[in-house]
């Protein structure tokens, strides 16, 4: 699932179709046939969502950074990374390098904030967890229902330390994040979540890949997603256990709701496995709200309407009660139930 890490949004040929087997439920080529103009400037505007927690700041607006674009994190601190756009019919990239050295907690707040019609947004991250460090990464998308945009995270937690991950989306024309971990295990532990919410025509594709390169590391992923109306929703989960990495404890889910006959839920989990003494599972569902449920909630005088928001929004709130840290997850449920 590295094809992401080729894309130059300068070169046509580097963007990948549904030939390619981790492309193929989001044709990139379909949609973006050839390379944008650049994208002119932009102003930065309101402050954020997690503007109130406080900590650093790394910030990008069409590409372009507002001052530095990497950050070394040592004892407890919080970074805000921002990538903004105001674009109409054009393209850019932006890429950020972040660390945590041994024995660091950073929380690290990511937003992805759109804006004007039509852009293509190619957004990256190099993350480095050190021995003993942990980083928790919270990260929130909203963009406009025609843009298109490709957020990837090259992550790599070194023995001992701690990476958790939540990711929370309403989805593009088509967007895609994805997140590749080196977990080198030796009591590391990983954890990566997310959501999305889809109406209209919209498309998410939650792809990720965990390469677990030492014994005793553990993994755990819970994703969850709604697809409205005509949209789609995408998940592609890997983890790959290599030799040696005995003792690994690694478990995926990804459980979703279709909300009309004509929204999509694709899911492609996977395990591959060349380790001994492992713990390993894998889980998939796509269904519907329950029925029963929602006429026992009519019954008691709620709306249908209002009815479907609540049963909705007790689905995916698992998700958001999984982050650790208090202000990142009431920040979290209060931008996730204004989009209910």
């Amino acid at each position: 699932m590295s094809a992401a890490s080729r894309i130059d949004l300068t070169d046509a040929a580097t963007f990948p179709s549904r030939r390619t087997e981790a492309w193929k439920y989001s044709d990139l080529k379909r949609y973006l046939r050839e390379a944008p103009q650049p994208s002119g400037t932009a102003a930065v505007g309101a402050p954020g969502p997690f503007y109130a927690l406080g900590g650093d700041a790394i910030v990008f607006a069409n590409g372009r950074a507002v001052g530095v674009t990497d950050f070394i994190a040592s004892g407890d601190q919080t970074l805000r990374l921002r990538y903004i756009t105001d674009a109409v019919g054009t393209g850019h990239t932006a890429s950020a390098r972040v660390s945590a050295r041994a024995g660091a907690r950073l929380l690290l707040l990511e937003t992805h904030e759109g804006a004007g019609s039509a852009y293509v947004a190619h957004n990256r991250l190099e993350l480095d967890v050190a021995h003993g460090a942990e980083v928790t990464r919270v990260v929130l998308i909203e963009e406009p229902e025609d843009a298109i945009s490709i957020a990837e995270a090259d992550v790599r937690v070194e023995a001992g330390g701690v990476f958790r991950q939540t990711v929370v989306t309403t989805g593009a024309k088509l967007q895609r994040i994805e997140t590749r971990v080196k977990h080198f295990a030796q009591g590391a532990q990983v954890r990566m979540d997310g959501l999305y919410l889809l109406n209209g025509s919209r498309h998410a594709d939650l792809t990720s890949s965990v390469s677990h390169l030492a014994a005793d590391g553990a993994t755990s992923q819970l994703i969850k997603g709604v697809a409205r109306d005509t949209a789609r929703g995408v998940f592609q989960g890997k983890i790959v256990v290599e030799r040696g990495a005995d003792g690994t404890d690694a478990r995926m889910g990804h459980h979703a709701l279709i909300a009309s006959e004509r929204a999509e839920i694709d899911a492609k989990p996977e395990l591959i496995i060349y380790a001994d003494d492992v713990q390993c599972a894998h889980g998939n569902t796509v269904g519907t709200l329950d029925e029963s449920a929602l006429f026992y909630m009519q019954q008691r005088g709620i709306p249908a309407d209002e009815a479907r928001t609540l049963l909705t929004q007790a689905f995916l709130i698992e998700v958001i009660d999984r982050i650790e840290h208090e202000g990142a997850r009431e920040v979290a449920r209060e931008w996730l139930t204004a989009r209910l």
